[in-house]
């Protein structure tokens, strides 16, 4: 029998680190990947600290999260520490076990991490110009001890600075940071840095957005950039009333959701100048029309409607956000970078479906200023899903009066409350409801309310919201886009008010 023989190719480090540096990073995905890593890590807030340095730029990012020891650390310092295959917490904002290293070896030649956990420290670096120094060409880790890690300046001080006096945290230190373009006068350099790391602020406060602002049940972070705290930009305009938001939407792949939110912005006469400039961005409205995916909460890809149709003027004000979990990153090609998202064609064909929907209110917006939507609440009672080719419409479980009440109930309550609902759903009448709508569509009418019930559903639902911690200036806005609320602003916006409930 012939035997195979095998040889160790160990990757030349010349070779593959000047690869990995290629890849195509940009600062500003560099940096929203580091924080990736600290938000994974728990942390409740993030500092990024960074200074021309005289020439010699640094950067640092410094967490509170939940620290390393020191085998954690030297794990995490591997190229390639987790599989992409493998399984993640839902919460996990990683993706190939790549982003700590190459993203911050693409912009510097020498990373230092620095980490504390349970009161104790580690420190390791990857120093890109030692390894190639390196006669043997082996791949050297370097683990720092107390006194190395005194002789850093920089880290010495971020350490004193930020995490003598907790018990965990973690810095992320960039040096030697060489992404400057040398085409650039020397004495206009330090203005070129600087104006990068303005647009990583942008950059950030965008893709980050929903972190920053959390949606109701979600908690926030904190990111401050050389003592300036960023401020969350939501693309969607969400809690201007003039923003209309049309039913949410999810579509069932696996057993997965993923969540479609279609918008359609304000027409310039509905918001200030201020707001419609800041909406339409650097790019323009044109260019931001379209998809906005979110992997976590999170911002992937901003702006495309995947050819799906072509950008064009009569539907530059509708954005639709996308979102989906991590356990669907093979149907969506996720690149190393997370700045890039394909879908496959079954995911396709329900966006195509989304768009035909939402694209008519989209153009009469924009021809009409008098276009009125009934259908704008962020909160819906109804849920319209399609696993495989069918299409279902479910009792939305965490519609808050809904989840309140299942909250309160015991276990065998819970199964017959549970057994009522799929009572409701299974009995919608489908053919008598599309032989009305095909016949006589205007004479379709939601059963009223009286003042009391309304009164009273409010009451309830304000109670439900301030016991889980929602702000009270967020509560208002969040009542006008849940319904029914949402047919009765006027009534609700009195309510608001006996209530002391204004949104700032």
């Amino acid at each position: 029998m012939p035997a195979t023989r095998f040889k160790n190719l160990t990757p030349s480090p010349e070779s593959l680190i000047e690869s990995l540096r290629s890849i195509g990073y940009s600062i500003e995905s560099a940096i929203a990947d580091i924080i990736d890593n600290s938000i994974t890590a728990g942390s409740a807030k993030i500092e990024i600290d960074f200074s021309w340095n005289g020439g010699d730029p640094w950067i640092a990012f410094i967490d509170d999260g939940c620290g390393m020891d020191e085998p954690e650390l030297i794990n995490a310092m591997r190229f390639g520490s987790l599989s992409p295959s493998a399984e993640r917490a839902p919460e996990d904002m990683g993706r190939f076990g790549l982003g700590l290293k190459t993203a911050s070896l693409s912009q510097c030649r020498h990373l230092t991490v620095f980490s504390k956990k349970n009161g104790e420290t580690s420190c390791c670096e990857w120093d890109l110009d030692y390894i190639l120094s390196n006669a043997n060409g082996s791949w050297s880790l370097g683990i720092l001890d107390e006194a190395a890690v005194s002789e850093n300046g920089h880290l010495e001080r971020l350490n004193s600075e930020y995490l003598e006096n907790l018990q965990h945290g973690t810095i992320v230190l960039w040096e030697k940071y060489d992404q400057i373009d040398t085409h650039i006068p020397e004495n206009k350099q330090e203005n070129h840095f600087n104006a990068l790391l303005n647009n990583v602020r942008e950059h950030l406060e965008l893709v980050f957005h929903r972190f920053l602002s959390p949606d109701i049940g979600h908690s926030g972070i904190k990111i401050v950039m050389n003592a300036r705290e960023l401020i969350a930009f939501n693309p969607f305009n969400s809690r201007q009333i003039a923003t209309i938001e049309i039913q949410e939407q999810r579509i069932v792949i696996e057993n997965q959701h993923i969540t479609v939110q279609p918008y359609v912005l304000p027409r310039h006469t509905k918001i200030s100048r201020q707001q419609y400039k800041k909406l339409g961005g650097r790019d323009g409205y044109l260019n931001n029309q379209g998809f906005y995916i979110y992997r976590n909460r999170r911002l992937i890809i901003k702006g495309t409607w995947f050819r799906l149709i072509r950008k064009q003027e009569l539907s530059k004000l509708i954005r639709v956000r996308v979102d989906f979990p991590s356990s669907l990153d093979h149907l969506w090609k996720i690149d190393v970078k997370k700045s890039f998202a394909h879908p496959t064609e079954k995911i396709r064909n329900e966006l195509k479906q989304v768009i035909n929907r939402i694209e008519v209110i989209g153009r009469k917006v924009l021809i009409n200023p008098g276009t009125r939507v009934q259908h704008r609440a962020k909160m819906p009672v109804w849920f319209r899903r399609s696993p495989g080719s069918k299409i279902l419409y479910e009792i939305n479980r965490e519609y808050p009066l809904i989840k309140g009440l299942i909250e309160s109930l015991s276990e065998d309550h819970i199964r017959k409350f549970s057994l009522i609902l799929s009572t409701i759903e299974s009995g919608f009448p489908k053919e008598l409801y599309f032989s009305d709508y095909a016949n006589k569509p205007e004479d379709l009418e939601h059963p009223n309310l009286s003042s009391d019930v309304l009164s009273e559903m409010f009451d309830s639902i304000v109670e439900i919201w301030s016991s889980a911690g929602v702000p009270q200036k967020d509560i208002e806005q969040n009542i006008i886009q849940t319904e029914p609320f949402a047919q009765y602003k006027e009534e609700v916006l009195i309510l608001c008010r006996k209530k002391g409930l204004k949104s700032e």
